[in-house]
């Protein structure tokens, strides 16, 4: 018999969630904006701290294009982006007619390496291109070493534009993921810590960046009695009823947060012992991850020649998803013209790594299938004979 499907990271929804949709219904809010969105945005204020001002907007990506704008990056400017991501970063450059200069990851947290960050900064500034921004992202909610990266950002005047889409409720030297950046991003996909069905954030310390964020988000209308528009806008804004869902779901954001940590450390109790696995790490007590995904590696010169690929498949056959590490952005076929600065880190963490079901409706029984599966093999062969 064919068990049930286990899913990387479903959507977790509770009551209520449904509660502040109804509101929306009962007061009519249906169309974009309404009491919802100012207070969601206000939740988000509040759980961030560091006097943030928050925009809802439809996408996580629609609020990297809008960071891009506020930073002035135009066709023909640079700027400076991890490759060891998801595409949505790099896209929105490219909206602007700008090229992503891609930076390799470092060892610890995956993240931007801010020596292979500073030596792209001082090359490209040798050939006349001195970048517009630097776009560093948590990946799977571990965060960036955000230290050095400033550090180095601040050395030659580059605004960081910071990519939290995983990592909300994540934290670096006690301050949270999305609080370091001139600007940065938050996403409520469906797949996120919480969601908002489809949806994101942009973040700033700066209100005048947030106002402008909205004028531009609400297709740039001008201040006029007729519909007037001096500039170009976008359809960006996140509506009431989706906004509905986000307030419910940051009532339990830190239960969620708490959930995934709980379920990274199961599979660390049960796995870590396995010659040849190891686990996407907090590299300090300096970084507190939200573990949004559990991702490991598996080094087939210590499991008797398994890979990656052949958890997967038998995971697969098991009924059970799981999911390769992001394909670095330099190696994508869209992207094979921009320049790279790295050392094959992020080559071969792709190569190697996994992400196992991470999502808090998981139960203990479907924790422990795919534990199982995984020792069935013991690693020492690739028959998948399970017994």
């Amino acid at each position: 018999m064919v068990k049930n499907r286990i899913y990387l990271s479903l959507a977790h929804i509770g009551a209520h969630e449904q509660d502040f949709v109804r509101q929306a219904f009962d007061t009519n809010w249906i169309a974009p904006l309404g009491p919802n969105v100012d207070a969601f945005e206000q939740d988000l204020a509040d759980f961030l701290g560091n006097n943030c001002r928050v925009a809802a907007l439809n996408t996580g990506t629609a609020a990297l294009h809008l960071g891009l704008i506020l930073l002035g990056v135009q066709a023909g400017d640079e700027v400076l982006c991890q490759s060891f991501t998801f595409s949505a970063s790099a896209n929105p450059i490219v909206y602007q007619g700008a090229t992503p200069v891609f930076i390799d990851s470092e060892k610890d947290s995956w993240n931007l390496s801010p020596e292979h960050l500073e030596r792209a900064i001082k090359d490209r500034m040798k050939h006349g291109k001195k970048p517009k921004a630097i776009l560093p992202v948590h990946l799977y909610g571990m965060p960036a070493d955000m230290d050095a990266i400033l550090s180095i950002a601040g050395r030659f005047e580059i605004p960081v534009l910071e990519d939290a889409a995983e990592a909300l409720g994540s934290r670096y030297k006690g301050a949270c993921c999305g609080t370091f950046g001139e600007l940065a991003v938050l996403s409520f996909n469906g797949n996120k810590i919480i969601t908002t069905s489809s949806g994101g954030a942009l973040v700033s310390g700066k209100e005048s960046y947030i106002r402008e964020a909205c004028f531009l988000a609400t297709q740039a209308r001008d201040d006029a009695l007729h519909y007037q528009h001096s500039q170009i806008g976008y359809n960006y804004r996140l509506s009431n009823v989706l906004a509905g869902i986000g307030r419910g779901q940051m009532l339990v954001l830190p239960e969620r947060v708490a959930q995934r940590r709980k379920i990274n450390q199961f599979y660390r109790n049960r796995l870590s012992g396995i010659e040849g696995i190891r686990f996407q790490t907090e590299p300090s007590p300096d970084y507190y991850s939200n573990y949004w995904l559990t991702s490991l590696l598996v080094d087939p010169e210590k499991t008797g020649g398994l890979t990656r690929e052949d958890l997967r498949l038998a995971l697969e056959k098991a009924n059970i998803e799981s999911r390769p590490l992001w394909k670095p952005m330099h190696l994508q076929p869209v992207f094979a013209d921009c320049p790279f600065y790295g050392d094959g880190t992020s080559e071969s963490l792709f190569n190697n790594g996994l992400c196992l079901p991470s999502g808090t409706l998981l139960t203990e029984e479907e924790l422990n299938r795919v534990v199982e599966v995984i020792e069935s093999n013991k690693f020492k062969c690739k028959t998948f004979d399970y017994v």
